[in-house]
């Protein structure tokens, strides 16, 4: 899995599992790692989507998928 570097307030990196449609996030504070699966690839499309603010994404779709702290 690749992470990708974000310029974003909310996040730092960002990585996409296909075989198991997860989402990766790690936030900038303490590095702490996220994940949200059930994110078939046109949800991350619209997450990594230029423009798409990731926080308001995380917000508003991704916090109602499954998800939690990575270890």
């Amino acid at each position: 899995m690749d992470w990708r570097p974000v310029t974003s307030a909310r996040i730092v990196a960002e990585a996409y599992d296909v075989e198991t449609e997860t989402i990766y996030v790690e936030f900038p504070k303490g590095g702490v790692q996220w994940w949200y699966s059930a994110c078939p690839p046109e949800v991350w499309e619209q997450f990594t989507a230029v423009g798409q603010s990731r926080g308001q994404f995380i917000h508003q779709v991704l916090n109602f998928k499954p998800n939690g702290r990575s270890a």
